[in-house]
């Protein structure tokens, strides 16, 4: 099939789209939808009019290698992930790239193909391409820190719900994600109902976008077509024309990290309550009580944790692990129990070449979690870390009722 467009088209016309003249540069700003075929084919055709010298595309360094590069994951290092911290990030981002999956199986259409023909197609043609979107690494850290324990929690239950769906994807969230932006999308009505979430996700990257294309146009450019999900388009253009801060403090300002607490007050209340706990139970009933709620709280966190750690098909000494670290973990977060075993695991059972080029096809699958060695790992992660949740939870309960 040709699918080279027709001469004098150039792909705008039946496609949402603005065009901004700010400080001697002129924006063609593209809206598209993330599964659509029509997008595609309406960026290949405005690329084709050779009207352009710099393409701009709604991707971070990160997104544009997956999507350009088949190798990308195979060159993950995980030992690094774990040993950064890192383990969520990466679990949270094979899971919106599983969903995509699921997304192109049903509809024929690879998610983001619009962006990686832009970004293609740039290169072929000699044009400047340049990443605009925010690292989403930073997006999902901000969003995560401007939620309260219970929206932090709905959020996780939400991405470890999505490490393991199989299921179709339904009419309603194509639609969105046709209409929207896929970070939004992927979130579903949480983000649409959750201002913080909603801000990092969305209003924020209109405003670094924004920023980012003005820097480009500082850089030289003088004809840009920027080629962003539809969902971005009104708030992109209304920021690309009435801001008027300098571009670099603007994109610093929301490249920063919320700071964190220097108190950690969760590990302080919670040591608090086991050690008063148990020098209350030494002094009511002597060694007895003492050695009792002690011993309850190490066996229930810790058989907790090592549940977990066997349900993610751990090997058996990363359940001892999982076991042995479940009770210290709500003291230090060096301690984490998921840290730990998942290290143990990686240690005792390393991940080949082969897992590693095999990771995008395998997380599309329950099973594929199960059978990859590094997805294995970022399952006993969430699961051991889950399982001794459940441990702490059940043990504080216990405790709380003997000192009543």
């Amino acid at each position: 099939m040709n699918t080279t467009p027709e001469a004098g088209y150039d792909g705008l016309h039946d496609q949402p789209h603005t065009i901004v003249e700010r400080d001697g540069v002129r924006y063609t700003l593209l809206g598209t939808a993330h599964v659509s075929q029509a997008s595609v084919d309406a960026v290949n055709a405005a690329l084709f009019t050779g009207d352009y010298d710099t393409v701009a595309v709604e991707l971070d360094e990160q997104r544009h290698r997956a999507l350009t590069d088949p190798d990308a994951l195979a060159k993950l290092d995980l030992f690094q992930i774990l040993r950064e911290g890192k383990t969520g990030l990466v679990a949270a981002n094979l899971a919106l790239a599983a969903y995509q999956r699921r997304l192109a199986e049903q509809l024929g259409v690879e998610p983001g193909a619009e962006l990686k023909a832009a970004a293609v197609g740039a290169n072929k043609r000699g044009l400047r391409l340049s990443l605009i979107d925010r690292d989403v690494g930073i997006t999902l850290k901000r969003a995560f820190r401007g939620l309260g324990f219970w929206g932090r929690s709905k959020l996780m239950a939400g991405l470890a719900a999505s490490l393991f769906a199989d299921e179709e994807v339904g009419a309603g969230e194509i639609e969105k994600l046709k209409q929207g932006d896929f970070l939004e999308s992927s979130f579903g009505e949480f983000a649409a109902s959750n201002p913080p979430l909603y801000r990092a996700v969305i209003a924020e990257r209109d405003r670094f976008m924004a920023a980012r294309l003005r820097q480009v146009g500082a850089d030289g450019a003088r004809n840009v077509l920027a080629i962003v999900g539809a969902g971005h388009l009104k708030g992109l253009t209304e920021h690309l024309r009435q801001d008027q801060d300098a571009p670099a403090p603007t994109l610093d300002e929301l490249n920063a990290l919320p700071p964190a607490s220097n108190i950690p007050w969760f590990t302080i209340i919670v040591s608090v309550f086991l050690l008063g706990g148990f020098a209350w139970g030494y002094q009511q009933g002597g060694l007895e009580l003492g050695g009792e709620l002690l011993l309850k709280w190490a066996l229930v966190t810790g058989i907790g944790g090592a549940i977990g750690c066997a349900v993610a098909g751990g090997h058996p000494l990363s359940i001892l692990a999982a076991f042995i670290a479940s009770p210290l973990t709500p003291l230090h977060p060096a301690l984490a129990s998921g840290n730990v075993s998942a290290v143990v695991e990686a240690w005792v059972r390393k991940p080949t070449y082969a897992d590693f080029l095999r990771l995008r096809d395998d997380t599309a699958t329950l099973k594929g979690w199960w059978r990859n060695r590094v997805a294995r790992v970022l399952v006993n992660f969430f699961l051991t870390s889950l399982g001794t949740a459940i441990g702490v939870w059940t043990a504080g309960i216990y405790i709380i009722g003997k000192l009543g």
